[in-house]
């Protein structure tokens, strides 16, 4: 049986973005072997046909440099003189290469920038970008796009089963080891007013999030939500999702989180294309702000434009939020749709 080496650590949206394609290299016979980060291993348990190889991304990326290589023989000795018929690096520094030093392959991918071949053409989903590089173009245009891969079990739901309809917010996020993109979050006073309107018309609102958010926790104390950030594991953060009847976030982990679940989803967006990022399944939507901004996306090969004023997300009100939660909770699209909101009269841009 011919075996397949992914090298993602992490981010969580980039890991689950990635799985279709690896599914896809699954399906037509490989053995699919994961080099992860601890921080998204928990995501990769829940799919039985992935064969993790976690590595403490911390020490790997934030120690000493004694500790990066003590960390770095740790994971060869997990490898060993090891034979895979393609080794995936998704990402653009050559420096993640070294973490597969010892082990040969028939084949090796790396991004690279400005060759068409192996860079993450821009307006283009990410699953599929991800599964042409994995699996290849040999079979010619494919006409489907990948759709997100449910994991095969989840835990029970944290929460008993709600009294009135439950509306989950993830209102931080957009924060890894290495940066934190703030340009992406939509303002923490917009999801106030959000949970504000929503519990006023009758929902019930929780917030979601991980250890990094709880810098958050002071813009809601004054509204009746249920407070769950930082409290809950990957897996029981998906069963939440899988039990209530919305998610609002933007681009950030919990987006992606939330796309393998059966909840409706609602993405805000600015400085990215949600055209490449939000997951495409029944029940999803978002809304794309910064309508008549020349510089909207500015988001390219992981850096953004030198911007100190996401004006572009901000363009989304929450009143503009809770309508269209409202058109999802009321259907369920059978694709997802993308909302472009109009910059008011004599506006700016």
């Amino acid at each position: 049986m011919p075996r397949s080496l992914i090298v993602k650590l992490g981010a969580i949206g980039d890991v689950i973005m990635t799985l279709p394609a690896a599914f896809a290299l699954h399906e037509s016979g490989h053995e699919i072997h994961w080099i992860c980060g601890r921080g998204v291993l928990p995501i990769l348990e829940l799919y039985p046909w992935v064969h993790p190889i976690p590595v403490d991304e911390r020490a790997l990326l934030q120690s000493s440099l004694i500790q990066r290589l003590q960390t770095m023989i740790g994971l060869w000795r997990k490898l060993g003189l090891s034979h895979y018929d393609t080794i995936a690096t998704i990402y653009y520094d050559r420096r993640y290469q070294t973490l597969t030093l010892p082990v040969r392959a028939r084949r090796k991918i790396l991004l690279r920038q400005g060759d068409r071949a192996l860079d993450l053409l821009p307006n283009r989903h990410h699953t599929d970008e991800y599964a042409r590089l994995l699996v290849g173009e040999d079979a010619g245009p494919v006409p489907d796009s990948l759709a997100p891969i449910f994991p095969a079990n989840l835990p029970p739901s944290p929460l008993p089963p709600p009294q009135r309809m439950r509306i989950v917010l993830a209102p931080a996020g957009a924060k890894n080891l290495l940066r934190d993109d703030a340009l992406r979050r939509w303002p923490a006073e917009s999801y106030v007013s959000l949970a504000g309107i929503a519990l006023e018309a009758g929902y019930e609102v929780v917030l979601a999030g991980g250890p990094d958010d709880v810098w958050i926790r002071p813009y809601f104390e004054h509204l009746p939500v249920i407070d769950l950030i930082a409290q809950l594991s990957l897996p029981q953060l998906l069963a939440l999702f899988d039990a209530s009847a919305a998610v609002v976030t933007h681009d950030t982990g919990p987006l992606h989180l939330a796309g393998i679940t059966k909840t409706r989803l609602l993405g805000i967006f600015g400085p990215i294309s949600p055209w490449e990022r939000l997951p495409r399944r029944p029940g999803t939507a978002a809304i794309w702000g910064g309508e008549g901004f020349a510089c909207r996306p500015c988001y390219v090969a992981g850096n953004f434009a030198a911007c100190t004023n996401n004006l572009c997300i901000q363009q989304v009100t929450p009143a503009m939020a809770f309508q269209q939660l409202q058109v999802l909770l009321e259907g369920e699209p059978a694709s997802p749709f993308v909302v472009v909101p109009q910059p008011p009269p004599g506006a700016f841009v």
